[in-house]
């Protein structure tokens, strides 16, 4: 109640802070709250109180006695506004003294404060076990210790300039510097004070000059990043040289301040800045042109070195194995039955046109939007398949009556959430869904118990829960099913006095005045799950895409978080990252209570455990997350484009190769009608010499300028090698198609571009999917949806795919049947499983429940054989568009039994 009403007395910063403050206490992280408020204030109080006093002293210095001689500018004010009494602004100089004191210290603190995180970074600091190649310093020293020296440099020149400046305003006020027909005068006294201050000044730019030296790791003036050739042996012995002039010239100085006498110190600058001119520009141009370009490679060998070492440790490059493949065993149908778990796996479905998809035919009412689709994988009774799913959230903006009640009391929470097989189609050519509709049903074994989403992407208003009002739950029909939140999330309003302030906090009046919220209701804010993980913790860089997780019947968010920095030496800097980066945790946001846990990804990051000693208990081990939610781990798409991008120049590891850039890769660019670069993307795949199937990331090369395939890099998803980084070479003297070639032969097969062509004719849109390349022993094969929308339709169906290897390209209306004709598949002996991309084993009462249409042996066939045979072959040709390829191979064997009794 205390601290409430002192938040109160402070206005609105001072509600916030209390509020948050609350809100920290609902989620478990006062500690860090406070650990960093008050590391703010404590850094803000002592740099502000400092930097006042220190001016305050100068100031006071040189106002202490009376005008030894009018200003002329005083005299001329006089006469100009005819006020004798100009020069009485003395009566009032300490106060003004004070005044300007203190808000030049207020300022001084408020930027101090925000210096809490170099200055906790440095205090608790580990080390990287790693020393720079140049100074012999740990890299720590670069990551941690350099920027508080360059932040405390700063600060002490920026309170040196000032005082320097207002202590020669000051002098010049009281008389002590004036100007008459010989030119400026200073008194003895003031010139003693300022050549103290310059002395000060001159000691400042020593010190910057010798932090230079370090900063040198960071050079960007030659054509590799980090201290090359001309900086080491120019700039260097230049920055030395400057450091000890520039200490000399402040002894000087403070000499000078107790003897004025003669320029020796004014004599140094001179020097300081001569030397600055031809030492510190001037002789590393020349060195550089005349020394280093005629003889470039010979010169910066070491150093380029040093730049791939270091950039690919930055990186987390050091550690990738490359794996070489022939590229020379032809695929055969035996070669697919071999890669089952691939094959099945290979996703027909792409987000956008997915989104699009569950927008129309799951979204069940207007408030709901579906914000993203997901890739994640799941074992459906022993089968590992890969999903696509995504949450059912509410839209406040699309509610049909946008009243304060409905937005914040009563349509509160999303609800559910569409989850599909990646290759599973109806015969409409939408996707089949394994779970769907309000209340969730599903087919397979995986239940969603609490499947109401308080916390997510798009929830971002603030929402009070347990008032009076009708909490809306779902949609029945044509009533509405309403509950109340049961959940541990929220802030309790246990008083009028909470109730106000966070009335004043949401600016609305509706919040106090509403008799709905009573004592027991609860406040929901900060939401949004990025607002709600980087309000917890602001120094962690985070994922572009969270992802939602069912587990143990409960829906939960895993946020991908990064540690960075742009201190690394050597390290190529990317804009937007810096130059050093882990994946070092992983945040798990239950989607209902709204609780956040972090846990240590890669506990090798020396940064996360700098940050674990600066905030104890806030990071738990990886080993302390739920066993389920650790299976669904995935190695994050922005770092893994990241890595790719880098790699394809970072590959290369030796100096001169790297220099003359021989073997360059790319990321395949130009594909589709947008000439767009390829993403990364999810697939469980049997990796080439690997025994067992696993979700892997995925990313091809080509080399640069051309568009052939040099290799492919994966990260692995699943424990315990998550996070492992494999390339697999191609030979440079084999041809292996690449993506760019492969959709121009797509471009240019006749039935292709005739059937695309009638469709257009149509009015229906063409959507061609995004080319996949699919990686099967040690061959690759080519997999592209195909979609079509109607001219005024807002549902793409996936009508073909279209499959190429090699020379060969096939389009047909399922992957089997591309497949199929692409690889001749021999006919199928009695008994055989037919099928390459065999549905889950079916949950007894769920998946085993046989379709209508998939009618047990003998009930209802004809018993005509041609009959039967034409019966049992359209029958197969449905399943198999519905992708249930169990029913669809039995229907062959039916098929098969019937033309046996034909040949009879």
């Amino acid at each position: 109640m205390v601290l409430g009403l002192g938040a109160l007395l402070l206005g609105g910063e001072g509600v916030r802070l209390y509020t948050d403050w609350l809100w920290f206490q609902e989620v478990g992280y006062t500690a860090v709250f406070l650990k960093i408020l008050g590391t703010q204030i404590w850094l803000g109080i002592a740099c502000g109180l400092l930097s006042a006093l220190f001016l305050w002293i100068n100031l006071s210095g040189a106002t202490r006695s009376g005008m030894d001689q009018v200003p002329m500018l005083v005299e001329e004010l006089e006469e100009l506004w005819e006020t004798p009494h100009w020069n009485q602004w003395t009566t009032y100089r300490r106060i003004l003294v004070l005044v300007a004191s203190l808000g030049f210290g207020l300022l001084v603190g408020a930027q101090a404060s925000g210096a809490w995180e170099t200055w906790l970074r440095y205090v608790e600091s580990v080390p990287f076990g790693q020393k720079d190649p140049l100074f012999g310093r740990e890299v720590s020293f670069y990551v941690f210790t350099l920027p508080l020296w360059r932040q405390l440099h700063s600060w002490f020149m920026l309170v040196v300039f000032f005082s320097l400046l207002g202590t020669g305003v000051a002098y010049f006020l009281e008389g002590k510097i004036w100007v008459n027909q010989r030119g400026v005068n200073v008194s003895g006294r003031a010139k003693r004070h300022l050549s103290l201050l310059g002395g000060l000044g001159v000691a400042g730019l020593a010190i910057g000059f010798y932090l230079g030296r370090y900063e040198l790791l960071y050079s960007s003036r030659s054509m590799i990043f980090g201290a090359s050739y001309a900086d080491v042996e120019a700039l260097l012995p230049a920055l030395t040289v400057l450091s000890i002039l520039a200490g000399i010239g402040s002894i000087l100085f403070f000499f000078y301040s107790f003897r004025p006498q003669g320029l020796l110190p004014w004599v140094t600058l001179g020097l300081l800045a001569v030397a600055y001119i031809l030492g510190g520009h001037l002789y590393p141009l020349l060195l550089q042109r005349l020394v280093v370009l005629p003889n470039e490679l010979g010169k910066e060998t070491p150093y380029i070195a040093r730049n791939i070492v270091y950039t690919r440790q930055a990186y987390g490059l050091e550690d990738v194995e490359e794996r070489r493949l022939s590229a020379e065993a032809a695929l055969g149908w035996q070669d697919l039955q071999e890669n089952q778990s691939t094959l099945q796996n290979i996703r027909l479905w792409d987000r956008q046109p997915l989104l699009e998809t569950f927008s129309q035919i799951q979204e069940i009412r207007t408030y709901y939007a579906f914000a993203s689709v997901d890739n994640d994988r799941y074992r459906f009774n022993g089968d590992y398949r890969q999903v696509m799913l995504s949450p059912r959230e509410i839209s406040s903006s699309n509610l049909p009556s946008r009243t304060w009640i409905n937005e914040h009391q009563v349509f509160t929470h999303g609800y559910g959430l569409t989850l599909g097989l990646v290759n599973r189609v109806t015969a409409e050519g939408l996707p089949e869904l394994l779970i769907k509709d309000i209340p969730p049903a599903t087919t397979v074994n995986l239940k969603v118990e609490r499947p109401e989403l308080y916390y997510g992407e798009l929830t971002d208003p603030y929402v009070f829960l347990r008032t009076r009002s009708k909490e809306f739950d779902y949609p029945a029909g044509e009533e509405n099913v309403y509950s109340q939140y049961q959940g541990r999330g929220g802030v309790p309003l246990s008083s009028s006095f909470r109730k106000a302030l966070f009335a004043l906090r949401f600016g609305s009046l509706k919040t106090f005045l509403s008799q709905d919220i009573t004592s027991e209701s609860r406040a929901l804010f900060y939401r949004r799950i990025d607002r709600r993980v980087r309000r917890i913790a602001p120094f962690l860089r985070y994922d572009r895409d969270p992802y939602l997780v069912i587990s143990g019947g409960r829906l939960y968010w895993i946020y991908d978080a990064y540690t960075t920095t742009d201190r690394y030496p050597y390290s190529l800097p990317i804009r937007g990252v810096g130059n050093y980066i882990r994946n070092s945790v992983k945040a798990v946001i239950d989607a209902y209570h709204g609780e956040v846990k972090f846990y240590i990804a890669d506990p090798r990051d020396p940064i996360i455990r700098t940050y674990s000693r600066i905030f104890p208990g806030t990071f738990l081990p990886l080993e302390a997350m739920p066993e389920d939610l650790r299976r669904h781990l995935r190695y994050p798409e922005d770092l893994f484009a990241l890595q790719t991008h880098l790699y394809a120049t970072y590959h290369m590891t030796t100096p001169q190769v790297f220099y003359n850039k021989e073997d360059l890769w790319e990321i395949p660019s130009g594909i589709g009608k947008e000439g767009r670069p390829m993403e990364p993307y999810y697939m469980i795949m049997k990796l080439p010499q690997e025994k067992r199937e696993e979700f892997i990331l995925m990313s091809p090369f080509n080399p640069k300028g051309k568009d052939n395939l040099a290799a492919w890099m994966v990260a692995k998803c699943d424990l315990p090698e998550y996070g492992k980084l494999v390339v697999y070479r191609f030979p440079k003297q084999k041809l292996v198609y690449g993506p760019k070639q492969i959709e121009a032969r797509i471009n240019q097969d006749a039935e292709i571009s005739r059937q695309v062509s009638l469709w257009d004719q149509r009015g229906s849109q063409v959507i061609l999917g995004t080319l996949l390349v699919i990686p099967v022993k040690e061959s690759l094969i080519y997999v592209q949806p195909l979609y079509l929308k109607a001219e005024n339709g807002k549902i793409p169906e996936l009508k073909r795919v279209i499959v190429a290897y090699e020379n060969h390209i096939s389009m047909e209306e399922t992957l089997e049947e591309a497949l199929s004709k692409l690889f001749q598949r021999p006919a199928v002996a009695a008994g055989e499983a037919p099928s390459i991309a065999e549905a889950p084993a079916a949950e007894p009462g769920k998946e085993g429940e046989r379709r209508e249409d998939a009618r047990p042996r003998g009930e209802g066939v004809p018993s005509d054989p041609a009959a039967q045979a034409w019966e049992h072959l359209q029958k197969a040709k449905e399943l198999q568009r519905g992708g249930d390829w169990a029913g669809y191979g039995e229907e062959l064997k039916r098929l098969e039994e019937a033309l046996k009794k034909l040949r009879r």
